[in-house]
């Protein structure tokens, strides 16, 4: 399961990933405990003070340690995020371009340690860590 989900929602027209396609998050590469993924930032997720709201980013980074988890989960294996801290680090424009890389940092045998950075150009706009639950 993980191996067919990962390749279907690689594609822009997926429906596998309903929070994908509604934020319009784009895989640029999965590799065994590894992620990227891709936001194009847009007005929609903006907040009232004119910036892209934390929460995006707090998904984005989720979502990316999320799949790189996935990535290298053996078939049957599933995952839920047991707890995740995210430092805001610069503002978000709502016409940035968001590159989020996730790698698993330890892999013990139910709880996974990972780490995810998400970048506007070079810059590094938020950081996260978070543990995650292996089960069947």
């Amino acid at each position: 399961m993980p191996r067919q989900y990962l390749e279907a929602v690689k594609h822009p027209e997926q429906s596998v990933n309903p929070l994908f396609a509604f934020l319009g998050l784009e895989v640029e590469t999965f590799e065994p405990d590894r992620a990227v993924l891709r936001l194009v930032c847009r007005p929609e997720l903006v907040q009232g003070a004119g910036l892209v709201a934390g929460g995006v980013l707090a998904t984005l980074l989720d979502e990316t340690m999320a799949h790189a988890v996935l990535a290298g989960n053996q078939p049957g294996q599933k995952t839920t995020t047991v707890d995740m801290s995210v430092s805001y680090l610069r503002p978000v424009n709502p016409c940035d371009v968001l590159v989020c890389e996730a790698e698993v940092i330890k892999r013990g045998g139910r709880v996974l340690f990972v780490e995810a950075c998400a970048r506007v150009a070079a810059k590094e706009v938020a950081r996260a860590t978070a543990s995650f639950l292996l089960f069947a």
